[in-house]
């Protein structure tokens, strides 16, 4: 068994453990809908009605095939995603996700080494739980993603004629959309647009990891060796580098933190 059950006495895990058999949607307080995508049928029933009893809509899915049709039949806030499963493997389905969506993907992984963190991360993920995990967390890392969203989606429609551009680029806060000097839309993940946001606010000048995670509202870990914001910056720059003007726009200064160097020009008016 792989879920965390909370100590004796708590009345916040559901007692019920019979196992469904296939996807499932529950209902509940319009709080968010969440995609639970495991193949053990015991913790998507765990997770759903502990979700549920939380205010959140929920549907289970138990392979690949499940969670994309999921995804195209249902507006869907956020997907709780496990790292291994039968066919397709978490990190494959990410990456299928993050071609099309800015959708926030929590992953769960069975093993606490850092390899296996960073590489549901560079799949795109914004964040992630080990096995065993306690419900609690899983609960507080959802409503951390959610409320970061949303309040990137408030503050972006406040400023409906927001445009940013620097080296070429152009970043359309509303719309949380970048654009290449060539003229393609890159695929950012939500914590990949918020940590550019943070770097084009606070251009040329050095930021620690510290200052970037509070900037970014990335998740504080007390894990010192967690390289969570390093993996990030590591995405944002390879794909600033695909189609740069040949400069670096995210200098690394050793012992310090990172970069933006880039001039960066705030512009009011309709988007193209």
């Amino acid at each position: 068994m792989r879920w965390q059950e909370p100590a004796r006495g708590s009345t916040d895990i559901p007692t019920e453990t019979q196992a469904e058999t296939g996807p499932v949607t529950t209902t509940a307080d319009d709080h968010g809908h969440i995609l639970v995508v495991d193949d053990d049928p015991q913790i998507r029933l765990l997770v759903a009605r502990f979700l549920q009893r939380h205010g959140y809509q929920v549907t289970g899915a138990p392979d690949g095939r499940a969670m994309l049709e999921a995804l195209a039949h249902s507006a869907i806030d956020l997907i709780v995603l496990d790292l291994m499963l039968p066919g397709r493997s978490g990190v494959e389905l990410c990456r299928d996700v993050r071609a099309t969506s800015q959708v926030p993907i929590v992953m769960l992984t069975a093993r606490t080494e850092e390899s296996d963190r960073i590489t549901g991360l560079e799949g795109g993920a914004d964040d992630y739980v080990t096995k065993p995990f306690s419900p609690r967390e899983l609960l507080a890392r959802i409503r951390a993603l959610l409320r970061r969203a949303r309040a990137g989606q408030g503050v972006m429609a406040a400023q409906t004629n927001a445009i940013v551009s620097f080296d070429g680029w152009r970043m359309d806060l509303r719309r949380r959309e970048l654009q290449s000097p060539s003229g393609t839309l890159i695929d950012l993940s939500t914590g990949e647009f918020d940590l550019l946001v943070a770097f084009v606010e606070h251009a040329n000048r050095v930021l620690s990891r510290e200052a970037l995670m509070q900037f970014a509202k990335a998740r504080m870990s007390d894990d010192p060796f967690d390289r969570t914001i390093d993996v990030q910056i590591s995405r944002l720059r390879r794909k600033l580098e695909a189609d740069s003007r040949g400069g670096q726009l995210i200098k690394t200064v050793r012992g310090a933190g990172y970069l933006f160097a880039s001039q960066v020009d705030h512009q009011q008016g309709q988007p193209a």
